[in-house]
């Protein structure tokens, strides 16, 4: 059973926590004054600017500053600082107990998909896959759009998403519904074989990535292949796909040949183009609740994620 986390008002004290990479103090400054444009106040964790190697703290340092902000009643929402790596290593830390009696919204994407998933499937919370405070709101070019649908945490909003937003290309015909799971494809893979595997079952899979080569993605979509989780899918939601295509096109396949060896057979609605993920407009979405992807229309509807 899914959980909506309550809306957000306005004077409302929302916390910026860092589960993964360290932060830089100066995109984090800019960030904060986006978050803080909404109309909230914002309490940064008490290890947001520590640095443990790649990591912003250790495991438990990171893992505390989540549990304080779901266990802290003045804090009604928490923002990521950023992704990067390591919010896997914390998810045995985290107060599934206190996140299930007290439900906020979580958002964040790229490496946080392991919390998103980790967090859904043991306390069936609605977590949010979008922009965080200094990899996204800390740029200066942070797209208006993106900004704008941050008011869904203060008012419920199904998110409709068609070609007005951007191009949308199909790689398999049909309309499908289910709730909407995933998110970064590495982050996704990697919890096969984990108590957090992912369950894709009936669900709409959402993909995305940066950053990795035709042979890596290839290599990772086998893996979810062969795990039965692609053809258990209800359909597939494919984001951004960031600087992947092959470095030297005469020796490999393309993005797009890769795609079409794994998606072309399986007998489910598929689309690609949307911006979801390292991209710029980045489209925040509720992972969790109902959605409905339709080919002929081009268009994703997303059942708002929080609750009035």
């Amino acid at each position: 059973m899914s959980v909506k986390p309550p809306v957000w008002k306005k004077g409302d004290t929302i916390g910026i926590a860092a589960p993964a990479g360290p932060i830089k103090r100066e995109e984090l400054v800019r960030g904060i004054k986006i978050v803080e444009s909404l109309g909230v106040h914002v309490k940064l964790g008490r290890h947001v600017h520590d640095k443990y190697g790649y990591l912003a703290g250790t495991d438990a340092e990171r893992a505390a500053d989540l549990n304080d902000m779901f266990h802290d009643d003045e804090i009604k929402g928490i923002i990521c600082a950023r992704g990067g790596y390591g919010s896997g290593r914390i998810v045995e830390l985290l107060d599934y107990e206190v996140i299930r009696q007290k439900p906020k919204v979580l958002l964040g994407y790229s490496d946080i998909t392991y919390l998103h998933t980790a967090i859904r499937q043991r306390t069936g919370l609605i977590t949010f896959h979008g922009p965080m405070v200094a990899s996204d709101m800390g740029e200066s070019d942070f797209a208006k759009l993106s900004y704008d649908l941050l008011q869904q945490f203060f008012i419920p909003q199904e998110i409709v998403y068609t070609t007005a937003i951007s191009r949308l290309e199909v790689i398999v015909h049909g309309k499908a519904s289910g709730p909407l799971v995933g998110g970064n494809l590495s982050l996704v893979t990697s919890t096969l074989g984990t108590p957090d595997e992912i369950d894709t079952k009936g669900k709409l899979l959402l993909l995305e990535d940066v950053d990795e080569q035709p042979y890596r993605i290839d290599s990772m979509l086998n893996q979810l292949k062969q795990a039965g989780k692609l053809r258990q899918a209800a359909g597939v939601v494919i984001g951004d796909f960031t600087n992947c295509d092959a470095k030297d096109p005469e020796t490999s396949l393309s993005f797009d040949q890769v795609l079409v060896d794994y998606f072309a057979d399986l007998n489910v609605p598929i689309m690609k183009g949307f911006c979801i993920g390292h991209c710029n407009p980045n489209i925040t979405i509720p992972l969790g609740t109902e959605a409905t992807m339709d080919t002929e229309t081009k268009t994703l509807r997303v059942q708002a994620g929080v609750s009035a």
